[in-house]
């Protein structure tokens, strides 16, 4: 059972849903405006009712809340943490964008994320308006086609901010000219600095601990399933529709060889030397279908014990799936987790508030989701209820280890309780793709640690470049409780020494 406080400038409300997939270790209270037309101006309306909340960007100033939506405007929500009708406020602070797809806090100034360039809104008077608007970055193409969308920007850890590009889409798309399709650094005269290409759709980024960068692609052109890329310079990540623009005079490195289509993915990768694997690979429909954005757990345990871990939003499916990375050689790869569902509408930016909550932004753009509205505004909150997962999953020279939350029944561990089968896919223009190369694989002497937190289990067979699906059956704690989820996606890029 979970409870849902809806909050609007004039409104609030609650009830309890019957169902909630994510158990009692995480509690949700939305955030969002109603429709103007909704209600009726009674004498309990304020002005912020009717707000068309489509987050698209979201950037924490301090106690207040920065959002900017996909119409162009950057709202700053006061109290944003507060259950308490009264205190929170939406202002606008800003308005006449155009799609504004991220933000980011620059000091006192915000960065925002254009069609055209990166914005760098000012507020010198201190008025809660923004009076400068400033031409932070741009050198892209820019054309009037739906899908040429620009994100960022997102800083690393050597303190570059990132900028990635869209591919254009059907009619009205040039990838030929200006960068499409790749990803960059903000240079220090404003210029845009191409250092890698083959994306698609990467519309979401973010650093680990280490200050290493990530972003996500969606499903299409040459993405066989959601990939989880480690973004870095001099390396391509598969779509060649973005290949033209490494003919520029800026173009940062040229093509070993370009990879054949039309052939096993892990061959394709293996062809070139610049061609990357994805860490990641998310499995189409089993975890979703178009990823979103990235966000490191660092909340020093007040979001559960997944501290270091990747958040990922999941568009389709309205869903925030979990990443556990490990690096193997000197490469990192991973496993992919189902973690919270059920929200409104699409998960399009994930920001971790100052209390260790996780704000969830959505908004549909006129796709469809799973969901009952076209945008929202939620938070998430750690009860303190530790739930049953699989934290980790570890690749070993001769198998795999898993972690979990929390002291298993040594008992429902078996062969019979973990069953293993691996494949990969092909690489080619079609969009989409799938599961090829399917195989099982037997799963022998299993151990279990004398705390109960660790399995280790030997696999026959192991294959590089491919992702392992862990299926479990019947796994439960100490105490008899069940996995709250039983499935594990582990990419196998490399296999230890």
């Amino acid at each position: 059972m979970r409870k849902i406080i809806y909050i609007t400038s004039a409104l609030l409300f609650s009830y309890v849903f019957a169902e909630d997939k994510s158990g009692s270790s995480y509690s949700r209270f939305e955030l969002i405006t109603a429709s103007e037309t909704s209600h009726s101006r009674s004498a309990e309306w304020k002005p912020g009712d009717g707000i068309t909340l489509e987050v698209s960007g979201m950037a924490w100033m301090d106690d207040k809340l920065a959002v900017c939506t996909r119409k162009g405007d950057v709202w700053m929500v006061e109290n944003p943490l507060s259950d308490d009708r009264d205190k929170i406020k939406f202002n606008r602070f800003a308005s006449g964008l155009h799609e504004p797809l991220g933000l980011h806090r620059d000091g006192k100034d915000i960065l925002v994320s254009q069609r055209s360039e990166i914005t760098r809104l000012q507020d010198n008077d201190g008025d809660g308006l923004a009076d400068a608007f400033l031409t932070e970055c741009d050198g892209w193409n820019v054309s009037g086609n739906y899908h040429a969308y620009a994100y960022g920007p997102e800083k690393d850890g050597q303190g570059n901010l990132w900028v990635t590009l869209n591919l254009g889409m059907g009619d009205l798309a040039n990838n030929k000219i200006g960068w499409r399709g790749w990803g960059g650094v903000i240079g220090k005269d404003g210029e845009f600095v191409p250092k890698s290409l083959g994306m698609r759709s990467p519309s979401g980024m973010g650093a680990n601990r280490d200050g290493d960068m990530f972003y996500s692609d969606q499903q299409g052109t040459w993405i066989p399933a959601t990939p989880i890329y480690h973004l870095r310079p001099g390396v391509f990540f598969g779509n060649q529709e973005s290949l033209p623009s490494l003919e520029l005079a800026d173009a940062p490195f040229k093509m070993s060889k370009i990879p054949e289509p039309n052939q096993p993915y892990p061959d394709a990768v293996k062809s070139s030397p610049e061609f990357t694997a994805p860490a990641v690979w998310l499995p189409y429909n089993k975890m979703g279908r178009s990823a979103t954005d990235i966000q490191v757990i660092d909340e020093n345990g007040k979001f559960g014990p997944f501290d270091g871990q990747m958040l990922i939003g999941e568009f389709t499916n309205s869903s925030v799936n979990r990443v556990f990375l490990e690096k193997v050689n000197g490469e990192y790869q991973g496993a992919c987790f189902p973690f919270l569902d059920g929200f409104p509408a699409a998960v399009v930016r994930l920001s971790f508030s100052p209390d260790g909550s996780l704000m969830v932004g959505m908004t549909n753009r006129g796709w469809s989701s799973l969901g009952n509205r076209s945008y929202g505004l939620e938070r998430v909150s750690f009860t303190g209820d530790t739930p049953l997962e699989i934290q980790e999953m570890r690749a070993k020279p001769d198998g795999f280890e898993l972690v979990f939350t929390k002291a298993i029944d040594a008992k429902t561990i078996s062969e019979s309780a973990l069953s293993l089968s691996s494949y990969t896919y092909e690489y080619s223009s079609k969009y989409g793709g799938e599961e090829m190369d399917t195989k099982k694989h037997k799963v022998s002497k299993i151990s279990v640690s004398d705390d109960g937190l660790k399995v280790q289990f030997q696999v026959d067979n192991l294959r590089e470049l491919h992702v392992f699906e862990l299926q479990t059956t019947g796994i439960k704690s100490a105490d008899g409780v069940p996995l709250e989820h039983s499935n594990a996606y582990y990419t196998l890029n490399r296999i230890p020494k």
